[in-house]
């Protein structure tokens, strides 16, 4: 275990991606083993201590700035152990996302999640249900976990098994390690109709323990170890960054192939009658459906020349492909692209890695751009993460677009269009504007609200949201998920500050 007080050892553990200021703490714990992670909770619950989780901290909401107390970190905890024969991954929180991945590839296995920062640690993506764009296809993290350990704020363990924990008539029982029983009331409210959503503590009638946690932004325990469902590495790809020049043509595109590849999904979920449901399978099923506004477009042109102008704005798509079935793929992709009358001729298509790995350039550069722009202002970006339900979406896009052209502001849109969710990213360049960006963003969360969607989609809710979050549930809930921290972390040590006030918290 290493231990660390001074200012400059401190320094890169007090900020994260979100740039929020003021971070400070009192040392900094650098823990090598579960056990010591364990002995570091279990001093600071007694000295009523707050503790903020440390991870690689490219979070952007502020959950890993500690306001006092001591930072964990867990980045030496990154052991990692494949089964190929159960296709499942075991590793410590502070593994890579990035070299996760290519520890399961090298032996033809897949982990779907992959959120934008590949440098982002396993514990950060599970804290945060990280998701990303092949959520689409293949969902969340949550659903490639198959069991957590987990270490209380008190020292104590749980292992949780997915299954083995799940809530009846209310409440959910856990036992940890050493014999201890804990009873858990599961929250009454109903989560958004929305394809993601990281708002708030998961729930549900069926609420399985190994769900509670996931999401949970570091505040009912800190996970040191996860066992992670893998599956067979696709055999091949169709890809393509397809340009409209009408957005209406984009967004009936969008429409159909969001319909087809849903009942995909449909059919090949666990415990579906396939053999029953193979009527319903259509050769469109994409794994990815990635959005770039005109004004994205124009952004990214900064960086490749060759993106074609005059254009409404492009999907990025992707499904994957076996030999068997490429002929047909293609020509139904085809077809779909001729009926809303995308622009094919400038449109760049790829069947091979090579291709590939400069689309996801393409796609990526957008937020770096972003970014370089906003410190050439010297300013701050204001991004959206809201997510509404799919038949709520082309009013919020309406909304977005009429909103922040009436502005003035530079701004762009980009994102997860297959799960109804993008970031609008605001660009002031001056004082005044900076402030008129935050009260539009305001506007926006209201909006999502008022469509029945959620404040944070992948992000997370932090400090910085958390007036959002207590505007999207009201003082009721957020008292809810109050009792459930309480019954986790009886003092309240864990991510002080992070998704509701402390005044929920003991005294």
């Amino acid at each position: 275990m290493q231990v660390k007080t001074q200012h400059d050892d401190l320094q890169n553990y007090l900020t994260d991606a979100s740039n929020m200021p003021g971070g400070h703490a009192d040392r900094l714990v650098v823990a090598e083993n579960a056990d010591e992670v364990a002995a570091v909770l279990a001093e600071c619950s007694a000295e009523n201590t707050p503790v903020t989780v440390s991870g690689a901290r490219t979070g952007t909401v502020g959950g890993a700035i500690p306001f006092g107390g001591v930072i964990l970190s867990l980045e030496k905890l990154n052991g990692v152990a494949i089964d190929r024969e159960r296709r499942t991954a075991t590793v410590g929180a502070g593994v890579i996302l990035g070299d996760l991945q290519k520890e399961v590839e090298r032996v033809g296995l897949f982990y779907p999640p992959d959120p934008t920062e590949w440098s982002c640690h396993i514990g950060g993506n599970i804290a945060t249900n990280a998701s990303g764009a092949r959520s689409f296809k293949y969902g969340a993290t949550r659903d490639h976990v198959e069991g957590l350990r987990v270490v209380l704020s008190t020292g104590e363990f749980l292992s949780l098994r997915r299954g083995e924990a799940v809530a009846a008539d209310g409440i959910v029982m856990v036992v940890t390690e050493n014999g201890r029983a804990i009873e858990i009331r599961v929250p009454t409210y109903e989560r958004p109709r929305v394809r993601k959503n990281v708002s708030g503590y998961f729930t549900s009638n069926d609420l399985d323990a190994v769900d509670l946690f996931i999401g949970s932004e570091g505040t009912l325990g800190v996970v040191v170890e996860a066992t992670l469902r893998l599956l067979e590495k696709p055999k091949g790809f169709f890809s393509g960054i397809v340009f409209f020049p009408k957005e209406s043509d984009l967004l009936a595109f969008v429409e159909d192939v969001r319909g087809s590849s849903r009942k995909n999904q449909v059919a090949a979920a666990p415990g579906s009658d396939k053999s029953a449901d193979e009527g319903v399978r259509v050769p469109v099923d994409a794994a990815l459906l990635e959005y770039f506004d005109k004004n994205s477009l124009k952004l990214i042109a900064e960086k490749f020349p060759e993106t074609p102008t005059k254009m409404a704005g492009a999907i990025f798509f992707e499904q994957e492909t076996t030999p068997e079935n490429e002929d047909v793929l293609f020509e139904a992709w085809n077809g779909l692209l001729e009926m809303h009358n995308a622009a094919q001729d400038e449109s760049w298509f790829t069947t091979n890695e090579q291709d590939l790995k400069k689309m996801r350039e393409f796609r990526h550069s957008l937020p770096v751009t972003v970014n370089e722009r906003v410190v050439r202002n010297k300013q701050k970006k204001i991004g959206t993460d809201m997510a509404v339900p799919d038949d709520r979406f082309k009013g919020f896009l309406r909304f977005y677009n009429e909103t922040l052209e009436a502005s003035g502001i530079e701004y762009v849109i980009f994102g997860h269009i297959g799960d109804a969710h993008l970031h609008a990213n605001l660009l002031p360049k001056t004082d005044e504007e900076a402030t008129r960006s935050r009260h539009i963003y305001g506007r926006c969360i209201a909006q999502a609200i008022m469509l029945g969607g959620c404040v944070s989609a992948e992000h997370g809710i932090g400090k910085l949201k958390r007036n959002y979050l207590a505007a999207m549930m009201g003082e009721r809930y957020l008292n809810e998920m109050a009792e459930v921290k309480r019954a986790l972390d009886p003092r309240g040590i864990l991510g002080r500050g992070n998704m509701f006030a402390e005044t929920y918290l003991p005294a």
